[in-house]
């Protein structure tokens, strides 16, 4: 995902099996300046996949021949592409499983273009900064190895554990202010730059996911932990690798 740049834009796959819906999408990204392919079922979505470069997908879970949230597991799976999940309905029980198989985002239908815009943007942009091999930034605690840059995060015995980006923009941002306390509110906004909901649950979501991976006992997390009324915090004390190796 390197092409997001003021010369060439990254390759959109639109998932809509509703033509309307699918042709008004497709006509408000091409100026934007993005390669568009589209897709009426997962199949065709499949077939995309294989024959050329894709950097992020706009997955209806409503089609009508395919389960949507099945298409974004097995897209999760086997690849690191973007995925934001298009829905039209406003069900908590369809965001929170399609957090929790791995989607980096998802929207409501009747959505705002300009919002799924900004949304696209940012998820390319943040994802574009963690491929940069510019420089190595990672961050070192309790054993484990954050790179941020080149999105990848290594455990206290030298495996490269399975992270979705928006699991690695979380971790991201509490190395980033370790012993200080989060609001779910500022987590949301530095992991999906979306307005903030007091009854979404995203954010509890993401962190039950980082401590199942990364928690000797998510119940009795070390790592994260829980600021009753206030949000979380992350206790490990963390160094940069980049300055620890110049000292």
């Amino acid at each position: 995902m390197q092409r997001e740049t003021s010369n060439q834009k990254a390759n959109l796959l639109i998932v809509e099996d509703d033509e309307i819906a699918q042709s008004k999408m497709k006509s408000y990204f091409e100026p934007e300046g993005y390669g568009i392919a589209t897709a009426s079922n997962g199949q065709q979505m499949r077939k995309h996949l294989q024959t050329r470069e894709i950097d992020l997908v706009l997955l209806d879970i409503d089609l009508p021949d395919d389960d949507g949230l099945s298409i974004a597991r097995d897209l999760r799976s086997n690849s690191n592409i973007g995925i934001i999940l298009v829905t039209g309905k406003d069900s908590e029980v369809d965001r929170i499983i399609g957090l929790e198989i791995g989607a980096d985002d998802y929207v409501t239908k009747p959505f705002n273009f300009r919002e799924l815009l900004a949304r696209v943007k940012g998820l390319l942009r943040r994802a574009e900064a963690q491929s940069s091999p510019r420089v190595n930034h990672e961050k070192l605690f309790a054993g484990w190895g954050l790179n941020p840059l080149r999105r990848t995060l290594t455990s206290p015995s030298g495996e490269e554990m399975e992270m979705t980006r928006a699991e690695l923009d979380l971790l991201a941002t509490f190395t980033a202010h370790p012993g200080q306390t989060l609001s779910r509110e500022r987590l949301m906004n530095c992991i999906t730059h979306r307005s903030w909901n007091p009854n979404d649950r995203t954010i509890d979501v993401l962190i039950r996911r980082v401590r199942q991976k990364m928690e000797i006992d998510p119940k009795k997390p070390t790592l994260i932990k829980t600021i009753h009324g206030e949000g979380y915090m992350f206790c490990e004390p963390v160094t940069d690798a980049t300055k620890s190796s110049n000292a």
